[in-house]
């Protein structure tokens, strides 16, 4: 009875002093909510682009809030965004990310050195390596393409679809079978059956992620990721996975990791590989369909470049409008967090001039998606789709925005930025450009309701990568007359 006691009183003692956190002058604006220890943790969750803008109105670009007993400084300053990403030494990437690694993954690497991965990585995502995975991306989007278009007996007849689920299943399938290897059939049986296992897997992520599994789902997401494991067994062993892939192994048995790791660290690459893409093409072509003017500047700059009877766009082909309308649409759907934990007191020195004490065990969180990305000030009405917003009146990339009268360094950040930018950026844009480039050229494709409109996105998705939609946008395709997809 006594150690009851005891154990409430230090619990009660806890809370108040977690509750009674005061902020110092040189600290930033605090904000620790009405709820003890849970503080913000619930508008957080629910709708973070919500709730950060509000406190941006009410503190500025500069603030610490409470939420589930931590304390985050969220820092919205463009400007002042390399006083973050450039610091390696009171700030760190790695403990955050092996919290969310062994929350998501159940992973737990012994000797984990995201340097060494980030290292193989660009030997495989750049110069021939690239080369070769692009080429084999191609063949498996075309190979799938066509089963898709000619399962059923006339091929003349619509097919009806939800345009999400139609764009994830065919560019998770081929990067699958193009990083992981596995069955190369016309139907490609394994890439099938993975993905079943994924989307269910990728339903319970951000619950994972926040610990806000309920009974059910906890066993749902342990099946689920069994099975993954299982089906990945062989990744990065098969004669036909990537050399990436096969690197990385090799790497991760060098480390100490053992078989049940490494199959756990494939379903983390899968992720890592696999999660952002589709949805990004789904957010392009749902933009496409719903603004015919961007669909025909697209088109007309495809027809331009294309070799009459070729089935493939060449990656060295420049292809501004494209770029344009595919970054237009990163700015409005790609909302990662970038999060680094405080190691050490730190002085925080805003581009302004003005300076900010961050407490060690703080954490610190960039949000680009609030700023610069849906900033006002730097991008004109920054809610609408502008497909040209990314061009000069020539025609080339614009890459000049402004904010408070000073030239940006970073005016969208959907790859991150810094030390931990996407190494994989050039091998998933072709990836999507291929994509788009074939069923723009082969397929007749619309929306099944004119009048439909893209849907909202999914609140609770931000901060995890590209945001997914609330449902599905319904719509119908068949192969074009004299299309040469085989």
């Amino acid at each position: 009875m006594i150690w009851t006691i005891l154990l409430l009183f230090n619990g009660i003692l806890f809370f108040y002093f977690m509750s009674n956190r005061t902020r110092s002058k040189r600290e930033p604006p605090l904000d620790k909510g009405v709820i003890p220890w849970l503080g913000h943790a619930l508008d957080f969750g629910k709708d973070a682009a919500k709730f950060l803008t509000r406190m941006k109105l009410k503190h500025g670009d500069i603030f610490t809030v409470r939420v589930a007993g931590r304390y985050v400084t969220v820092l919205l300053d463009p400007h002042s965004y390399d006083s973050v990403l450039q610091d390696t030494t009171s700030l760190d990437f790695t403990r955050y990310a092996q919290v969310l690694m062994d929350r998501i993954f159940n992973l737990r690497l012994p000797n984990h050195k995201p340097d060494s991965e980030k290292a193989i990585m660009k030997r495989h995502f750049h110069g021939e390596s690239l080369s070769c995975l692009n080429h084999n991306m191609q063949n498996h989007l075309q190979t799938l393409l066509m089963f898709e278009t000619t399962a059923t007996q006339n091929q003349t007849d619509w097919k009806h679809d939800g345009l999400f689920g139609f764009c994830y299943s065919l560019l998770f399938r081929a990067g699958y079978l193009t990083l992981f290897g596995g069955e190369q059939n016309n139907n490609c049986t394994d890439a099938a059956k993975v993905y079943k296992e994924y989307q269910k897997f990728d339903s319970l992520l951000i619950k994972m992620a926040r610990t806000t599994l309920k009974s059910g789902e906890k066993q749902t997401a342990g099946s689920v990721k069994q099975r993954l494991w299982e089906l990945l067994a062989q990744a990065g062993q098969r004669e036909n996975s990537s050399l990436w892939l096969h690197s990385y192994r090799q790497h991760l048995e060098q480390e100490g990791a053992d078989e049940e790791t490494q199959r756990k660290a494939m379903l983390l690459q899968l992720w890592a590989t696999q999660g952002n893409v589709g949805p990004a093409a789904f957010w392009l072509l749902a933009f496409l369909l719903t603004h015919p003017e961007a669909m025909r500047a697209v088109r007309k700059e495809f027809n331009s470049i294309t070799l009459s009877g070729t089935t493939t766009l060449d990656p060295q082909k420049h292809t501004p409008v494209f770029n344009s309308a595919l970054e237009e649409t990163l700015r409005l759907t790609a909302a990662p967090f970038i999060t680094r934990e405080v190691l050490q007191n730190k002085t925080l020195h805003m581009a302004d001039g003005q300076e900010y004490d961050l407490r060690r065990g703080d954490r610190v969180c960039l949000f680009p998606f609030i700023s610069p990305q849906m900033d006002p000030e730097i991008h004109h009405k920054p809610e609408q789709f502008k497909y040209d917003r990314f061009l000069n009146a020539d025609g080339t990339a614009k890459e000049d925005f402004f904010k408070s009268g000073r030239r940006l360094k970073y005016y969208t950040m959907p790859w991150g930025a810094g030390t931990n930018a996407c190494v994989g950026k050039p091998f998933a844009v072709q990836s999507i450009r291929q994509f788009v480039f074939l069923v723009l050229s082969h397929l007749n494709i619309e929306l099944s309701d004119s009048e439909a409109q893209v849907p909202a996105v999914d609140a609770s998705r931000y901060g995890f990568g590209m945001v997914q939609p609330i449902k599905e946008l319904p719509i119908r395709y068949k192969l074009r007359e004299r299309s040469n997809l085989q």
